[in-house]
């Protein structure tokens, strides 16, 4: 079975993790893996650090990449793009397997209720636009160094990853409204304590 048979997002994990080859995953080897989806599957490999059990810091090497493939959407690329320096890099063969150990059961349950349905929502230019604009936006704020939000946010972050894997337009509207709630919930309290400094000031 190769990667580009496998349909589910939990499926091309576990074999991306388990196959002979070099002892880590290319971000070339991901994005053939993913295929037209590809979007989706390395935004999915994006936030696996968050997942890394340290309170702070982890965010840094995750959150600029988020960045980086929500301004790509929002500029309607085609495909994603990556250095040539990148693009051989990425992610630990045994991340990938300790990842799918842990969460992989909570994926395919998740994938269990997912279906192709409002293609506007995943494939629509305004739709995909929006969705680029959040995830540059929550890239940032996962690149902060907030304590102990790691999980919050990779959470929601693979929200938005399996949408557009499995081109689910209702899982996309689900996270939309989490995504666009965080954002508010941050500016209002970046406001709150801008205005408390100001006072101390």
């Amino acid at each position: 079975m190769t990667t580009a048979q496998l349909t589910s997002t939990s499926q091309i994990l576990h074999q991306l993790a388990h196959m002979d080859g070099p002892d880590r995953v290319s971000f070339d080897d991901l994005l053939h893996a993913f295929g037209r989806r590809a979007f989706g599957g390395l935004l999915f490999i994006a936030v696996l650090p968050s997942f890394i059990p340290a309170p702070v810091g982890v965010g840094a090497i995750s959150g600029p990449l988020v960045s980086l493939l929500g301004l790509q959407m929002l500029l309607l690329l085609s495909e994603p793009w990556l250095p040539k320096s990148l693009r051989q890099r990425g992610v630990a063969r045994h991340s990938l397997a300790s990842f799918s150990q842990r969460f992989g059961r909570g994926i395919q349950r998740i994938e269990r209720l997912c279906q192709p349905r409002l293609p506007w929502l995943t494939e629509g230019k305004t739709a995909l636009a929006l969705t680029g604009l959040q995830l540059v936006l929550l890239g940032i704020l996962l690149a902060l160094p907030i304590p102990f939000t790691n999980y919050p946010f990779g959470l929601l972050l693979l929200g938005y990853a399996l949408g557009l894997i499995e081109r689910d337009g209702r899982l996309l509207l689900i996270v939309w409204t989490l995504g666009i709630g965080v954002l508010i919930g941050s500016l209002a309290f970046a406001g709150e304590a801008v205005q408390w400094v100001s006072n101390l000031l």
